[in-house]
């Protein structure tokens, strides 16, 4: 399997009537990728920019951040070209690397507007860089620039950032420092296309928590009437589990719940309310062990929470 280290560069509207009246929200001008093999050695490269047919005035920060101009753009190729051979020359076996998580959201929306073939018809695999970074260097949590990074790596800046074929680049040299194979464990899922049946839906255990990603529900209440959504079996063993704080949110798109394993102790549940691309709602849903400070700081939120509300309903009496 190889690696395809992916980053877009896209244009935007400059004017509040062009985005009026546009569907597509982001251009994509230019595409830049790495393609590593399975010991994340480079093997090959792909650089294109992309002839604009949405917007054809670049947006001022657009222009200024990655120093294109649109006289550059003027005799490329089109977006369905470029990608069309994009995707070939990444082969059979792969899977894409990016630094967050925007540009394969923006490349299924592109390819979306102008028809194409699906990258695929549920939840894309793949690697957000970014967040190996912190998983293997810092917290698990932070998300820091690519730049920051690579300053951190001591990696050697030769070329200048913020443009798809640089960016792409320094991400492929960040990734090659992970030297430990359980990092790879770690992968992400782009939710663009959702799972579409209950057996479809994703269901995947960590090192130490697990992710459930849902189908797609009319509603917030349909979800939470979903036995699978509010599911606290034990991860790690499958074993039913004792209620010790109920499923309760405290702002309507996330929700949590602790529970107890007899084998594994105390387990908390979240659940994030998402809107898919049609705008009907999806559950991302981890679980995962905690200690009983965690719990103790759930329950004051929890606490907090109902105190706030009360505040907010004498003051409208």
């Amino acid at each position: 399997m190889n690696y395809i280290v992916l980053d877009l560069e896209w244009n935007q509207a400059s004017d509040s009537k062009t985005k009026e009246e546009n569907q597509l929200i982001f251009e994509i001008i230019e595409i830049g990728a790495v393609k590593l093999n399975e010991e994340k050695k480079q093997i090959a490269s792909f650089h294109e920019l992309i002839k604009p047919q949405v917007f054809h005035r670049m947006h001022q920060i657009t222009g200024e951040l990655i120093h294109l101009k649109m006289e550059q753009l003027e005799n490329c190729r089109t977006f369905k070209e470029v990608v069309k051979d994009f995707l070939e020359w990444c082969g059979e076996d792969y899977v894409f690397c990016t630094w967050g998580n925007l540009d394969l959201l923006e490349l299924q929306r592109n390819m979306d507007y102008y028809e194409m073939k699906p990258l695929s018809d549920r939840p894309l695999k793949y690697y957000d860089v970014q967040k190996l970074f912190s998983i293997a260097y810092e917290d698990k949590k932070s998300r820091r620039t690519l730049e920051y990074a690579i300053d951190y790596l001591e990696i050697e800046k030769d070329i200048a950032f913020h443009r798809a074929d640089s960016d792409a680049y320094y991400t492929a040299k960040v990734l090659e420092r992970f030297y430990h194979p359980a990092i790879f464990h770690n992968y992400s899922f782009d939710t663009y296309r959702l799972p579409k049946t209950r057996a479809d839906e994703v269901h995947v255990v960590f090192d130490d928590y697990e992710k459930y990603i849902s189908r797609a529900f009319p509603d917030k209440l349909t979800a939470m009437d979903d036995k699978e959504v509010v599911s606290t079996r034990c991860f790690i063993c499958g074993a039913n589990t004792k209620k010790k704080i109920p499923w309760f949110s405290m702002n309507g798109k996330h929700y949590y719940a602790v529970v107890t394993c007899e084998k594994h102790g105390l387990l908390k549940g979240k659940i994030r309310m998402r809107k898919s691309i049609d705008d009907n709602i999806y559950v991302v849903k981890t679980m995962k062990q905690v200690t009983e400070e965690t719990v103790q700081e759930l329950i004051s939120r929890k606490e907090q929470s109902r105190e706030n509300r009360k505040d907010k309903r004498k003051k409208t009496k």
